[in-house]
């Protein structure tokens, strides 16, 4: 039985495909990291939606015009919002996401904290009993 060594089939057609080796590398580099907005967990290159094709085109398209890799991002970005990136970036709003995990965490583990704080205070309480003054009161109520 053979190894078989196999890479992922790209969606990329040839009639997409730059002519000029180094400015279809680039191309290739851009699109690893540009996110599908009809697959979501898929980059452009991967997948077969009519949109990634027009962002394949797109990308080839600034390229040819003379962009610089993060300029064809920018503009995706720019025209998409920042979901079009697979890895967004870690500045500005995204700084709420990035932090939401671990604040939600320290916040639950607060709340278990004090939860459980004040219910061994109530069972202790529970446990002690009446005081006198509340028999007294309890017995009062009862002769009534």
């Amino acid at each position: 039985m053979g190894l078989s060594l196999t890479t992922p089939a790209l969606a990329v057609q040839p009639d997409e495909m730059l002519s000029d080796p180094a400015q279809e590398a680039r191309a290739r580099e851009v699109s690893k990291d540009l996110r599908c907005l009809v697959c979501r967990n898929e980059n452009i290159d991967d997948s077969n939606a009519d949109l990634a094709r027009d962002l394949r085109l797109l990308v080839r398209e600034r390229i040819v015009a003379g962009d610089s890799n993060e300029e064809v991002k920018d503009f995706l970005v720019a025209r998409y919002g920042e979901y079009v990136l697979l890895n967004p970036t870690k500045g500005g709003a995204n700084w709420l996401l990035w932090g939401a995990g671990p604040l939600m965490l320290i916040a639950g583990l607060g709340i278990a904290g004090v939860f459980l704080r004040r219910r061994s205070t109530a069972a202790a309480t529970a446990e002690a009993g009446l005081s006198a003054e509340e028999e007294a009161r309890l017995k009062e109520l009862l002769k009534d």
